[in-house]
């Protein structure tokens, strides 16, 4: 399992630096629940990714107790997709960190990635 590295798109922009997937798994802090991923898939397969719920109840105003179930995107071939941000109640761990799985990493690569305000 890796630890991805938070990058921060700020106003001038990014040149975001990418990881292979690691067929353990990966994990980000998510300390402020503001963190997103851009998953790439090279392959000529779709690949599922999972983010792990930590906390399956979710109290949303106005419509009470709800059941929260780990989020799964299909990315598809030679495509890609951006995923979350993930709520800190529901999805991080005892570290702070969110948890990332996925059904096979073949040309797989993932980006941790912040908005950052110019202030």
């Amino acid at each position: 399992m890796a630890d991805l590295t938070i990058q921060d798109v700020v106003e001038g922009g990014l040149a975001a630096s990418y990881a292979a997937a690691s067929a353990a798994g990966d994990a980000v802090l998510n300390l402020a629940g503001d963190v997103f991923l851009h998953v790439k898939n090279g392959d000529v397969a779709a690949h599922t990714v999972t983010i792990t719920v930590q906390d399956t109840s979710e109290v949303v105003p106005g419509f009470g107790a709800m059941s929260k179930a780990n989020v799964q995107v299909s990315v598809p071939a030679s495509g890609d997709r951006f995923i979350g941000p993930f709520p800190r109640a529901a999805f991080n761990d005892s570290l702070g960190k969110v948890q990332i799985t996925y059904d096979a990493v073949t040309n797989v690569t993932i980006a941790a990635l912040r908005l950052t305000r110019a202030v």
